[in-house]
């Protein structure tokens, strides 16, 4: 039962649910007081609607909230799924339910301020209050921030506070050539005036106003040859700044006129969806927004997809998405005909789209991070994993398992778990095999995760209670293969993969049932997965190891006149080394369990 909700209460709505029609809908979720709390569509409204009375178990924090707020549902039977998708899209609109997905829908402008002051600045402002000029407005926060951006590192513009007419030493701005530094005392006000005044042609008019390369390099040459050389160097430094700007821009130009990228990260149940907006082949704008309660990407989409494009009066013929687009048919087909052009979901496997896909994607994470205690690179090596194995969530668990043994002898397995994309040291667990004698890799994996679900199903041990999102084996097909019965004897639905070795033993690839997958262009996946098998292979052969070695101090002592196997284990066991036995006195020996005093004086007459 859902452990927020009333048992009474959800067997009502069960039942209820349960009597719906299997025909495509819309749901609406009311509370006690009549409000409508969610609007759903469902392609089969009883199918879709009864999963939310179900175990509560397998629904999302924000799920449980809502379910346990809803007193009463309606429905509305639809002609078709694509139906349904316009007519959930009308009652959101109309209703703003607290559980859907609601972006805020800014519609406020921004402008780009020259002050009014002595020392004239360019700013960023989002509203034309107070003195000065305002360009603008602007759609984008974005754009104006590049813009003023730019423009100071052309012209060398301040971007700090300072009072100019008290003379203070520069920043790191000036010293490595981003800025005049009018606070040397060195810059003249009209010079520095002058500077601003271009800057504002820039912003303006761009390259029409005598500000292109070419115009400048013939201004730069004029100066030379008449010798006005702080003049030349001035224009030169000015190329040289729109140069760099123009190479960045480069850096995320792109072959399609217009198109927009979207990827989203996952911490638990928070995602951030990331929106990179290309018109005219360069990035125009971007965004991103936090929404919470999803696990899953396509659920995120399905809801949020609808929001985003609601109102817009711009949607791009191509999307670029990070999830099956085979999955966004029926928005697809929505935005076809709302924006009255072919509009179409990719999801790229290589070149030049996979690039722009991972850069959107790395965006997301760095805003995610700021959210949670974890790097931006690990939570981009998270998101990275999971769109490489085609999850639709972010492998935030992971579990990963080795077996180690000398010919059979000492067989051992290790279990290491990480979390958010670090080692999880207090929930790693080791295992000897006992199910058979000698060297068989499969037989042991798959007994080792037949005893590690058959302990989460006993719930007796805090280190096996938590169900990995993610497993990850020290081997190939074959090792995958082994465990899969398992799986199924247990009813589990955990992505298994094995990790591949070169002949180096470095990581290579993922292996699936079905081949490998390539990870080495995958740099922080890559990354990740190489630090989990390294990490897992230590810790197993350090068990073999330290086994082994017991052994080998059990066999010196077997030597021993009277020192038979319970007593060299006994001895092992008290005093930890063979270093610590040789140390020992005939008194500490013969208090070990099982020693007696004739024992003991072998033992130490052995050593001395």
């Amino acid at each position: 039962m859902n452990r927020y909700a009333d048992p009474e209460k959800l067997r009502e709505l069960k039942n209820k649910a349960n009597r719906l029609p299997l025909q495509a809908g819309v749901y609406i979720m009311k509370n006690k007081d009549g409000e409508i709390i969610y609007i759903g569509k469902a392609k089969a409204l009883k199918n879709r609607v009864t999963q939310y009375f179900g175990s509560g178990n397998q629904h999302t924090e924000k799920v449980r909230r809502m379910v346990s707020n809803v007193d009463n549902f309606e429905y509305i039977i639809c002609d078709s799924e694509f139906e349904a998708l316009i007519l959930e899209n009308s009652l959101i609109k109309q209703n703003k339910p607290k559980y859907n997905i609601l972006l805020k829908d800014d519609k406020g402008y921004f402008y780009i301020k020259i002050t009014d002051e002595k020392w004239t600045r360019i700013e960023t402002a989002k509203s034309t209050d107070g003195k000065g000029e305002f360009i603008g407005p602007y759609n984008s926060g974005y754009i104006v921030k590049e813009t003023v951006d730019e423009a100071r590192k052309i012209f060398k513009l301040p971007d700090c506070n300072r009072n100019f007419d008290t003379v203070t030493r520069p920043c790191l701005n000036y010293h490595i050539g981003l800025c005049d530094a009018p606070c040397r005392g060195k810059l003249s006000l009209n010079d520095y005036l002058e500077n601003i005044n271009s800057a504002r042609d820039f912003i303006k008019h761009g390259d029409t106003e005598g500000l292109s390369i070419e115009a400048l390099t013939e201004k730069m040459n004029t100066a030379a040859e008449n010798l006005q050389f702080e003049t030349a160097a001035k224009l030169r430094d000015r190329i040289n700044a729109i140069k760099k700007i123009r190479e960045k821009q480069k850096v995320v130009s792109i072959s399609y006129k217009s198109q927009d990228i979207i990827a989203t990260a996952f911490i638990g149940e928070t995602a951030c969806v990331e929106v990179l907006v290309f018109r005219n082949y360069r990035l125009s704008d971007k965004k991103h927004y936090f929404v919470n309660g999803f696990t899953d990407k396509t659920a995120v989409y399905n809801e949020f997809l609808q929001q985003y494009y609601l109102e817009s009066l711009d949607i791009p013929s191509r999307i670029v998405i990070d999830t099956d687009a085979n999955e966004l048919n029926i928005i697809e087909r929505w935005l076809t005909e709302k924006s009255g052009k072919k509009t179409e979901f990719i999801n790229p496997k290589q070149g030049e789209q996979l690039k722009l896909l991972n850069m959107c994607l790395n965006n997301a994470a760095e805003n995610l991070s700021e959210k949670t205690e974890r790097t931006g690179r690990e939570m981009s090596a998270l998101n990275e994993l999971g769109s490489l194995l085609g999850l639709n969530f972010t492998p935030r668990y992971i579990e990963s398992y080795d077996i180690s043994n000398t010919a059979g002898s000492e067989n051992v397995a290790g279990m290491i778990v990480f979390t958010d994309g670090r080692p999880d040291k207090t929930r790693y667990k080791r295992f000897k095999i006992k199910g058979f004698i000698g060297q068989d890799d499969y037989r042991s994996m798959a007994e080792v995760l037949d005893r590690r679900f058959s302990e989460y199903e006993k719930g007796e041990d805090e280190g096996f209670s938590t169900l990995p999102d993610l497993i990850l084996l020290d081997g190939a097909k074959g090792q995958i293969n082994a465990v899969l019965p398992v799986m199924k004897k247990y009813n589990l639905d955990i992505p298994i993969f094995g990790m591949v070795k070169d002949s180096k033993h470095r990581t290579r690839a993922i292996a699936t049932t079905g081949g490998d997958i390539a990870i080495k262009s995958n740099k922080r996946a890559f990354k990740l997965v190489t630090d989990i098998q390294d990490e897992v292979h230590r810790f197993a052969i350090r068990y073999h190891k330290k086994l082994q070695s017991k052994i080998m101090i059990k066999s010196e002592l077997l030597d021993i006149e009277g020192v038979g196997k319970t007593r060299a284990a006994a001895l092992i066991k008290h005093f930890g080394s063979i270093k610590k036995i040789k140390e020992a006195d005939i008194t500490e020996l013969s208090a070990v369990k099982g020693m007696t005093k004739a024992s003991a004086r072998a033992v130490f007459d052995y050593f001395h």
